[in-house]
């Protein structure tokens, strides 16, 4: 359960990036009070929340239905997930993001910006979806392990609603050069989870072969 937990804290930390969305998350809401501010963050971290446990149950199922194989998955799932550490590494990342978010909060208002960007792509985004239907093959049917796994993805979602909530105190004490420096070590990290991925599904796919 430790390292299953272990496991799972460091690739949502990783995939979610909570410090990552603080720029983000402060383009998107504009000039919007205190309060409301609190709100979206709320509604946004819920609504991600709920997605990703949805795959923590459901993921291993989804693809058994569309008919895709497990070492297939862990293989490209690995090589999405290094793509984007290359991102991070090269800080692409912040950019596609920025871009994203600069879209949203030039344009007039006619969704829920906590569902999207906030909760949906931004929270529960692929690289997260992807690092969560990982965790569900890998320890299918194995509950103690699935729920350490159900237990890191909350916790990193109190983190990322705390670091929504501090938002303005941490791009102010950390500045755009340390959140860059953090992208670039989680990028590195994500990156050795990625090949790890690959490597496990290849070997899989042979002993299946």
């Amino acid at each position: 359960m430790g390292e299953a937990f272990t496991t799972a804290l460091v690739a949502y930390f990783v995939t979610v990036d909570p410090l990552g969305l603080v720029p983000i998350f402060i383009a998107i809401t504009g000039e919007a009070e205190a309060d409301e501010r609190r709100r979206i963050a709320l509604r946004g971290v819920l609504v991600g929340t709920v997605v990703l446990l949805l795959f923590v149950l459901f993921g291993r199922g989804l693809l058994t239905g569309l008919g895709i194989g497990i070492p297939a998955f862990r293989v490209a799932g690995g090589l999405f997930l290094f793509v984007l550490a290359l991102e991070m590494v090269f800080e692409r990342r912040g950019e596609r993001r920025g871009g994203t978010a600069g879209t949203i909060a030039s344009e007039p208002q006619t969704s829920d910006i906590a569902v999207f960007p906030l909760g949906i792509p931004l929270i529960a985004g692929p690289a997260a979806i992807t690092t969560t239907i990982l965790a569900a093959e890998r320890y299918a049917g194995a509950w103690p392990q699935l729920l350490s796994v159900a237990a890191a993805l909350l916790l990193i979602m109190v983190a990322t609603y705390v670091a929504l909530l501090l938002g303005n105190r941490i791009q102010r004490y950390l500045g755009p050069t340390m959140i860059g420096v953090l992208s670039r070590l989680l990028g590195l990290l994500l990156g050795a989870l990625a090949m790890q991925y690959v490597i496990d599904g290849i070997r899989q796919g042979f002993a299946l072969g």
